[in-house]
């Protein structure tokens, strides 16, 4: 119960866990640990390890609409738990990447961890300050118009340092609205559109990187999913059935690409935690 009182929110319980074989234990500081268990990646050279984290209902639908009423936060019921795992996945990140859409659904959103969950701020700077990772992670906004409101918080607050990644003519766009100087443009796709290797490249280029978390939205995750550039799948599945009938866009996790049945992908069950009636899964994809 003194988790519970300190951060608002109780220990998940365990459910399952892989064995986990030469993964590197993060050191969590103790109420983290309390509250998440153990958290271990497996050890990866050559790349960046690419993480993603979402929320989905009952019948897979990730946002209810085309804004923040209707995002991950109404998904999940504005879960507690939901919160605390994310703000831990931002912690642990060096990049936290969205798409355009994801922004303008939610603008008055900062994509770091005190933000999404501020009664764990202290463990999550307590956190990054083990892992040698002093500054919050690094803001990558995916445009191919470079349509993004350069007035919105998460480039004016200066709370993270932000890349916007775009197209040339995109990079027209952002450059005339003007940037602070803790947000830098990068340019790829040439023929419009941006690969998802682009996006890891140019983050590279901009910093050193061993954890990249991908937080959307459904066509972004799809472009990672089709360039098997995902390691691993956070999945929050929240206990409502959210319904469809037409009459506005309710993505499920990966929009904008078809792969089963001719080229399905498959993922393996690395955990189960629950919070409440909430389950949280961790999948891993590739070798195992």
């Amino acid at each position: 119960m003194r988790a519970a009182a300190l951060s608002g929110v109780t220990p998940l319980e365990p459910l399952y866990d892989e064995p986990h074989g030469e993964a590197v234990t993060v050191p969590l500081p103790a109420e983290m640990a309390r509250l998440y268990g153990q958290l271990r990646f497996p050890p990866h050279t050559g790349r960046p390890y690419v993480i993603s984290n979402f929320v989905e209902s009952l019948d897979g639908v990730t946002a209810l609409g085309p804004s923040a009423e209707g995002g991950g936060g109404a998904i999940s019921g504005f879960s507690a738990h939901d919160r605390m795992v994310m703000g831990l996945l931002r912690a642990v990140a060096d990049a936290v990447v969205i798409g355009a859409g994801t922004l303008r659904a939610d603008p008055a959103h900062v994509w770091t961890s005190e933000f999404i969950y501020p009664s764990l701020a202290a463990e999550y700077r307590a956190l990054r300050a083990a892992l040698g990772k002093p500054r919050p992670p690094l803001t990558v906004v995916v445009t191919g118009r470079g349509s993004v409101d350069t007035a919105l918080p998460v480039f004016q607050s200066g709370d993270a340092p932000v890349l916007v990644m775009t197209t040339p003519k995109g990079a027209e766009a952002v450059r005339k609205r003007g940037l602070p100087p803790s947000c830098a443009v990068a340019v790829a796709g040439e023929g419009g559109a941006i690969a998802a290797r682009e996006v890891v490249e140019a983050i590279g280029r901009h910093q050193r990187s061993d954890i990249i978390l991908v937080e959307g939205g459904p066509r972004l995750l799809g472009a990672f999913v089709e360039e098997r550039l995902l390691d691993e799948l956070f999945l929050t599945v929240a206990p409502q059935v959210a319904g469809r009938d037409g009459s506005v866009e309710r993505p499920g996790l990966v929009a904008g690409r078809l792969f089963a049945p001719e080229r399905p992908v498959w993922g393996r069950l690395l955990s189960v935690k629950r919070g409440d009636s909430h389950l949280f899964l961790r999948y891993g994809f590739g070798e195992g």
